[in-house]
């Protein structure tokens, strides 16, 4: 028997560390083993110190993942990215733990879920609006989560990027613009137009925000976590939904800012390279899930088609040459 304690141990020391994975891959396989080693300790009454890697047999990685799906209520999106992570340390497991190579190669084989791919969630340029404008500004709250509103509508910075951001990230001279270290640690500068940058630049003035400070601190002056941003994000937008009632038919996350930055350069038909850059996808094939959402391109291309009340007609060639070689 091989206990799985010393498998975890150097999966995240060693494999995670050699291969440079970012904060927030490590964050995520964290949680992934964090509930994975919870749900063992309950069905098999063993604690997660002592568990042995064979007690973590595909009967229990499925139950696992049913666990997520329907306890957690885990879209399956979420329940593959978790197998996705169980999947990386099963494979390192591999080459530590030879004497397991039967068990291991069954959880390999366990396949991600297929699901059902919907048209993203964005926000018109009214609702963006009243949303900006639900913020208290009188008040040191306000007026952060005003600014951040505004950073991230125009960025499309994802919400681990956003609350990231210090203040050595903000460049406020000729050409304003936001560093980020993204997914893939790839890194990008993203524009600011200059009435955001002036406000920005008020804010870090206002705060006194340092070169290492949080660019959006919390109460107490440390880092946002996802769900403060989250949390704030449905508080401005409940409170929006009276100044444009079609907010209440939207589940706004705070993933829908990216896609409604996504959109508006869609709209301002710049193009889908570029979108991919400011949004730090690694291929196109992610950023074209904002073209294929977006009706006014759909519209325009019907606009183009022939009326269905026109005939169609037989091409002629219109030289008569062309005409022999068709006629062969």
């Amino acid at each position: 028997m091989t206990a799985f304690a010393p498998v975890l141990e150097g999966y995240f020391t060693e494999r995670l560390a050699q291969r440079r994975a970012s904060p927030h891959t490590v964050a995520s396989y964290r949680d992934t083993f964090c509930l994975l080693l919870r749900y063992a300790q309950v069905r098999l009454a063993k604690e997660p110190a002592v568990l042995d890697l064979a007690d973590l047999d595909v009967a229990v990685i499925g139950g696992f993942l049913d666990h997520l799906e329907h306890d957690r209520a885990n879209s399956v999106a979420t329940r593959n990215t978790r197998l996705a992570a169980i999947h990386s340390l099963f494979r390192y497991a591999a080459l530590r733990c030879p004497e397991h190579a039967g068990m291991i190669q069954r959880v390999l084989a366990v396949p991600q879920k297929r699901f059902d791919s919907t048209i993203v969630t964005f926000l018109e340029r009214d609702e963006i609006d009243a949303l900006l404008t639900s913020p208290d500004r009188t008040t040191w709250l306000g007026r952060r989560d005003h600014v951040l509103l505004l950073v991230a509508v125009q960025t499309g910075l994802r919400v681990s990027e956003l609350t990231g951001l210090t203040g050595a990230d903000v460049e406020l001279g000729t050409g304003a613009n936001v560093h980020c270290i993204g997914k893939g640690r790839k890194e990008r500068r993203t524009p600011l137009t200059a009435p955001t940058a002036v406000l920005v630049a008020k804010w870090i003035s206002e705060c006194g925000i340092a070169p290492r400070d949080p660019l959006f601190p919390s109460r107490t002056g440390g880092q946002l976590s996802r769900d403060a941003v989250a949390d704030l994000l449905t508080k401005h937008v409940t409170a929006a939904t009276g100044r444009c009632p079609s907010l209440a038919s939207k589940r706004v996350s705070p993933h829908v800012l990216r896609h409604s930055c996504a959109m508006a350069l869609v709209h301002a038909q710049v193009d889908i390279l570029t979108i991919g850059l400011w949004l730090g996808h690694s291929g196109t094939k992610a950023t074209y899930v904002y073209i294929h959402a977006d009706m006014a391109l759909k519209e325009q291309a019907l606009a183009r088609t022939a009326p269905s009340a026109v005939s169609p007609t037989r091409y002629k060639a219109p030289d008569s040459l062309i005409a022999f070689l068709e006629a062969l």
